[in-house]
């Protein structure tokens, strides 16, 4: 029997020699099916045991937003642009709940998955991918559930408008998508050797979050300290929404271009981080 050693023969070629740039988008495509299963996965497990189940993707924002409403908005009395104080909140709580959701779920790649990563093989990317487009599931009702009181705010006379800036909403969620993805594949990469980040994650985004004007706009910091916010790639965001859907915010082709070019930078280092890290990372986890 004659025997090949031409490898145009084999359908799959599983090899560790890879380029640290390379996303293995062609394997990523072919396993898309099982993108799609991990994604109902998460989807369905996340509260299939809870009494109100999908219902919590609207009772948290809602809840989050009356909080911050009662305490930053009546209490510390912090502007709103003019804007209603609850639609103010609701709109921050619900794009920073995506980059959130994303950067936390993705964080911990390496370590949630090690059982399944040492036992079958598939592109491991696949895994940070299926966290980002479940939450995406996710923030899809949460903005649903925010058009309604949108369109309650709207009837009631709110000085709210919709401008052109509501149509960047795709590149809105790109950009939230990508940001928590580089972020958190550089962590998870991290986490394989320093488990203390894996604490300091929860922690560190909410910090993050009140460096972010989700609770306060733009217009009310003082000047001095304008630049923090400006260095922020998650304020632009933020703001082109608010431009965009209730007519108020600080929102800028450059501002966007600002957050497009930080999203690319951070993409990259985690590829080339989280390409070096799978390869040897089930030795030390």
């Amino acid at each position: 029997m004659n025997q090949t050693t031409d490898t145009d023969s084999w359908d799959l070629i599983i090899t560790s020699r890879k380029k640290w740039y390379d996303l293995q988008l062609a394997d990523v495509w072919r396993y898309r099916d099982l993108i799609a299963l991990f994604v109902r996965r998460d989807f369905v497990s996340r509260y299939k045991q809870t009494i109100l189940g999908p219902l919590w993707f609207i009772i948290q924002p809602l809840i989050t937003s009356l909080v911050f409403t009662v305490i930053f908005g009546n209490i510390a009395r912090l502007p709103t642009d003019g804007l209603p104080q609850y639609l103010f909140y609701l709109s921050g709580n619900v794009m920073w709940g995506y980059f959130s959701a994303c950067l936390t779920g993705t964080s911990d790649t390496f370590i949630a998955n090690a059982g399944i990563f040492g036992k079958v093989y598939f592109p491991r990317l696949v895994m940070p991918l299926s966290i980002i487009i479940s939450n995406l599931l996710s923030f899809a009702i949460q903005f649903v559930f925010f058009l309604g009181f949108y369109l309650f705010f709207y009837l009631q006379g709110a000085a709210i408008q919709l401008t052109e800036w509501a149509f960047t909403l795709p590149l809105l969620i790109l950009l939230m998508a990508g940001l928590g993805l580089g972020f958190g594949i550089i962590i998870s990469s991290m986490t394989t050797k320093y488990r203390d980040l894996r604490y300091l994650v929860t922690f560190g985004v909410s910090l993050w979050m009140y460096a972010t004007p989700v609770i306060y706009p733009v217009s009310s910091i003082p000047e001095k300290w304008r630049w923090v916010a400006a260095i922020n790639p998650i304020t632009p965001i933020i703001e082109t929404f608010r431009a965009g859907f209730l007519g108020a915010g600080n929102a800028s082709w450059a501002n966007l271009a600002y957050s497009a070019g930080f999203m690319f930078v951070v993409m990259f280092i985690g590829v080339v981080i989280f390409n070096r890290v799978e390869k040897t990372f089930i030795d030390t986890v």
